[in-house]
């Protein structure tokens, strides 16, 4: 075995920047992944709900350098574009200050170029289509099978980041009462399934390009994110029973007298509608929370293995790839000791990936029913007003997403006081009359 040889089981997100950063550092790293290479064109469609990058993920790629590379291959999305049944769409801005907005991005374009930077270096190898099926999490020994045959390796230590579903996390479940393990799984009632607006003929956009738009319908909608191809990613949110649900619409007139009720502006622009609903799967949101996140010092899980949370605050990326940035901040601090390194990341972290997923499930509820809601309506022309007006304040979601260095669980805790604040002042009918001064002077009190 070679000194300070990392394993990294899983070539997502995080795999592959956490794989690039300990490259720069010197280690030798070796990353398996069961699927196969994207590189040769494999992807996994219908599956492939784009991302939105924001401050925390760009800052933990900026941290190994390659921001700018990324940034090539987003759009900036300034706000929500909302498309309420019945009413004129209209923008929701994320922040009152124009430079804070967040990018789409596609997961698997994301990947790609990940996987690109991380194989440059030399102290990097990549082994696809080799799936671990067995760990021995106090000697760092992992067992994969390739081609029908069965494998070992050791490292010093392994990191999963094999997602939701990972072998990692899964092998210290089997030791549940010698590492006291804590493990939870909440489904929503909810799954999603993807669909697509095509582009324009000339290669452009059919709706407007800088925005995630949302189509809201009380206990469903359907979100829509831009490509640079000029198409849009289109996701259905519903529940799987009930009139809305998968399970329900399962024919074709269904459908469509659904849509023709709940969807009628968004209609014109699916005319394949019907292909893309019932060729592509739908898909599950679950959150998952878990401690500890290593075990014995020689194994560590990080991102969705640890911490799987549903989409809807566009943080799941963003936590996974902060994951990277404070774990690298660790190991700075206190060096090649692994168990200090792990239990120290585990506690930084967990509290915080607990916080975004909390607010991920409230984001889903303020995304579905109340984005066209008055008092809602008039709590953000309220938020973004303070946010031009005065620098030092920063509403709930601009905490979370425009101040990367401020821990989720802090900014969980400070938004929500001033949204209760905010809507309480929201509620009377002169609320616009009230000086933007008191309602300054109020948030700044709160802690």
């Amino acid at each position: 075995m070679q000194k300070n040889k990392i394993i990294i089981v899983g070539a997502g997100l995080c795999g592959t920047l956490l794989a690039i950063r300990m490259a720069q550092r010197g280690f030798q790293v070796v990353v398996y992944e069961r699927r196969p290479d994207m590189r040769k064109g494999v992807e996994d469609a219908g599956r492939s709900i784009n991302l939105a990058l924001s401050a925390r993920g760009l800052l933990a790629l900026e941290m190994a350098g390659i921001k700018k590379a990324i940034l090539e291959e987003c759009i900036p999305m300034r706000g929500r574009m909302i498309h309420p049944l019945g009413g004129q769409p209209f923008l929701s801005k994320y922040s009152g200050r124009a430079e804070d907005y967040i990018n789409s991005v596609s997961r698997p374009g994301l990947n790609l170029a990940l996987i690109e930077q991380a194989d440059q270096f030399d102290n990097v190898t990549f082994h696809f289509e080799s799936k671990v099926t067995k760990v021995d999490l106090e000697n760092a020994k992992i067992s994969y099978q390739l081609n029908g045959e069965t494998y070992q390796d050791e490292g010093t230590v392994v990191i999963g980041t094999d997602g939701a579903g990972s072998i990692i996390r899964r092998s210290m479940m089997s030791q549940t009462t010698k590492l006291l393990f804590n493990y939870s799984q909440d489904f929503l009632r909810h799954g999603y399934k993807e669909l697509s607006i095509l582009p324009a003929n000339d290669g452009g956009w059919k709706i407007e390009k800088e925005a995630l738009h949302i189509w809201p319908n009380g206990s469903f909608m359907i979100i829509a994110l831009p490509n640079l191809d000029g198409s849009f990613t289109l996701t259905m949110f519903h529940p799987f029973e009930g009139e809305a649900g998968f399970n329900t619409l399962d024919t074709k007139e269904k459908l469509k007298a659904f849509f023709e009720q709940y969807y009628p502006t968004l209609l014109p622009y699916i005319p394949h509608l019907y292909e893309e609903y019932f060729e592509n799967p739908v898909g599950t949101l679950g959150t998952i929370k878990c401690y500890p996140w290593q075990a014995y010092g020689k194994a560590l899980i990080m991102g969705d293995a640890s911490h799987a949370i549903v989409p809807f605050y566009g943080q799941g990326m963003n936590a996974s790839l902060e994951d990277v940035r404070i774990f690298d901040e660790t190991l700075e601090e206190h060096g090649t000791n692994w168990e200090k390194v792990f239990t120290v990341f585990q506690d930084k972290r967990k509290d915080n990936a607990d916080a975004i997923a909390d607010l991920a499930i409230d984001n889903f509820y303020e995304m579905r029913d109340h984005v066209d809601d008055l008092a809602f309506k008039r709590k953000r022309q309220i938020e973004m007003q303070l946010e031009q007006q005065f620098p030092d304040y920063y509403s709930k979601y601009s905490l979370v997403t425009f101040q990367p260095k401020l821990p989720y669980q802090q900014a969980m805790r400070k938004g929500r006081k001033q949204d209760e604040l905010l809507l309480q002042m929201c509620s009377q009918s002169d609320f616009d009359k009230i000086p933007l001064e008191n309602y300054h002077q109020q948030l700044l009190a709160i802690k």
